[in-house]
């Protein structure tokens, strides 16, 4: 039972690129590994560091940790699915720079130069290594770390923060309820369901962001919000108009929230993280701002916002589109990557994969 589920599962969730995008070489006369030079040209050698980690089950996964010298926090991102850390370094680079962060990006069991196959329990084996390699390489404690879970990286961001009681934060990046709940809308778990993050979300004491696009068609909106409306502590989510399951990054919304949420983090005494509410930074900022002066739309309840797209805005869009992605279109690897990036519930719907009756008898068979 417990194969035909993982087996199942595999089938439904996982892409991993193939080839994969880069390649890991050590540095003869430093030992210092090192990923393709395409990439490392855009950040100095010694501001990222390469390596690989064992995990608990016996795989050994590449990382990726792109230091910043003026740094107080530390975010362990957890990618989307197919892709890897080689197509997401322009990602993670800009993301280091503009939030004054560290960064720490992994690749799967069986994504990019990491060792296995992928499967649920593998994903939180994954991301335990990597948090773990934190904590024993820099000393970076809970209280410091803040988890990014982007689609199918939500499941083991959830997994990992459900079991952190002091973890800083967590930004959940077009998450979704479960992996059955992404093609089927059903009210309860199932066995055989993967990644039950609508369970974990209610164990997660920290500050959640939650960053969703009205118009993604992969994992509805409907995930974000429930996700969102569960969490505990809650902080003002991102509902971008227009914006789909894969191009988010490119909204002129995103970076500027992102910085406004790590500075509302930073500013809350760490003993207090548990006892001192996020939206009270929130509700002084919206009285300080000038309303004049606002671009997004403060509406419904205690945080909600939706972000519309002005014609000024569009401008500015495409400035930070260009900023992100003159050097992910500077290769045809990059270009791919993009537009393959993170598909899980499209590559399931898709009639070359499998379609949704091989799935429902599948289903009906386990």
């Amino acid at each position: 039972m417990g194969t035909a589920t993982s087996t199942m599962a595999a089938k439904l969730a996982f892409f991993p690129p193939n080839p994969p995008s880069y390649t890991v070489v050590t540095d003869e006369s430093t030992g210092k590994m090192r990923i393709s030079a395409e990439m490392m040209r855009h950040r100095r050698d010694e501001e990222i560091e390469v390596v690989k980690i064992m995990t608990k089950r016996g795989n050994e996964i590449v990382g990726m940790y792109i230091k910043h010298p003026t740094a107080k926090l530390t975010v362990l991102y957890s990618h989307g699915n197919a892709t890897d850390i080689g197509q997401m370094f322009i990602i993670y680079n800009e993301l280091s720079h503009h939030l004054n962060v560290n960064l720490m990006g992994y690749d799967y069991s069986g994504y990019g130069r990491s060792s296995g196959k992928p499967s649920e329990q593998e994903t939180y084996a994954d991301i335990e290594a990597a948090y773990d390699w934190l904590r024993e390489t820099y000393g970076t404690k809970d209280e410091r770390i803040i988890l990014y879970g982007q689609s199918v990286g939500s499941g083991p961001s959830l997994e990992l923060a459900s079991r952190l009681p002091r973890l800083r934060a967590l930004v959940l990046h077009s998450p979704f309820l479960s992996g059955l709940r992404v093609m089927y809308h059903v009210k309860h778990s199932f066995w055989f369901d993967i990644f039950k993050n609508i369970e974990k979300i209610q164990l997660v004491d920290c500050p959640v962001l939650v960053i969703h696009g009205t118009d993604d068609k992969v994992v509805d909106i409907s995930h974000g919000k429930q996700l969102w409306e569960l969490s505990k502590e809650k902080y003002e989510p991102l509902w971008l108009k227009g914006g789909s399951h894969c191009n988010l990054e490119m909204f002129p919304e995103y970076l500027p929230h992102l910085r406004k949420f790590i500075g509302a983090i930073e500013k809350l005494p760490v003993p207090q993280l548990r006892r001192h509410s996020v939206s009270d930074d929130h509700k002084k900022d919206k009285q300080q701002l000038d309303p004049k002066k606002s671009t997004s739309n403060w509406i419904g309840s205690r945080h909600s916002t939706e972000c519309v797209v002005t014609s000024r805005d569009k401008s500015r869009k495409m400035s930070i589109g260009h900023r992100f992605g003159k050097a992910r279109n500077s290769t045809d690897s990059f270009d791919r990557a993009r537009n393959s990036f993170d598909r899980l519930g499209e590559m399931v719907r898709s009639v070359r994969l499998c379609n949704v009756d091989c799935v429902k008898n599948a289903v009906a068979k386990a």
